[in-house]
């Protein structure tokens, strides 16, 4: 068995996918409920002040998170690269399998939290896991981008928050929550725009993920994903 590692923990990590590398701020308060591993959307980062504010809130509820950075600097300037959900998957997928290696994190329930482009990336890696991914959290996001076969077989418990004021946005998670059979919830956060700047969508985001992940990490069986 691998030694539980002291909490709270808060370090800059390295995760290899072949030659490239993921790297990623680990932080978990002291005893986490579960960790959440971030997927950011097209053009920002790990250092994304909405996704980090998110991310705080969790570690205040008791819920460890990995923040990543799924592309490296020379393929995030290309835009076909960033917009490459099979390439994020796979990265998304490595980093969950490295934390689960990790000394005292492979028996923690997992999520994914996932925002606009990087939320199809969530669904798709959350399919290929299975019950290895206790909740799924969606915020702006295109799940459509993930496809409609992709999301018919998403077992984790998928929110889907969407800015009432997000035209357009609103109709692919209306039609993406048609598809999925998993349990799933599609939640318009009044008022707000696609990055939940107005007064207080951002904070009812991190009220809403922070609920979603602790109400099903208590639940979630502690499946390992496959180390193929």
């Amino acid at each position: 068995m691998h030694p539980i590692p002291p909490f709270p923990v808060h370090k800059l990590v390295h995760i290899p996918d072949g030659p490239a590398v993921i790297e990623g701020m680990l932080e978990a308060p002291k005893a986490p409920q579960g960790m959440v591993l971030f997927a950011h959307g097209s053009g920002s980062s790990r250092h994304s002040p909405r996704n980090n504010y998110v991310a705080r809130v969790l570690r205040e509820a008791g819920i460890g998170t990995l923040l990543m950075d799924l592309l490296t600097t020379e393929e995030d300037r290309n835009d076909e690269t960033r917009f490459d959900i099979l390439l994020l998957t796979r990265r998304l997928m490595v980093a969950t399998r490295w934390l689960r290696q990790q000394a005292g994190y492979g028996s923690l329930p997992m999520g994914y939290f996932g925002a606009s482009t990087g939320a199809a990336a969530a669904l798709r890696a959350a399919a290929e896991l299975g019950e290895a991914i206790a909740a799924v959290v969606s915020r702006g996001g295109r799940p459509d981008l993930a496809g409609r076969e992709t999301l018919r077989r998403v077992r984790a418990p998928t929110l889907l928050l969407v800015g009432g004021r997000d035209a357009g946005v609103i109709e692919l998670n209306q039609a993406a929550y048609e598809v999925m059979t998993c349990e799933r919830r599609l939640s318009i956060i009044p008022g707000a725009t696609h990055l939940f700047e107005e007064p207080g969508a951002l904070e009812e985001v991190a009220r809403q993920a922070s609920a979603w992940f602790a109400g099903h990490f208590g639940a979630a069986p502690l499946s390992q994903p496959s180390s193929d």
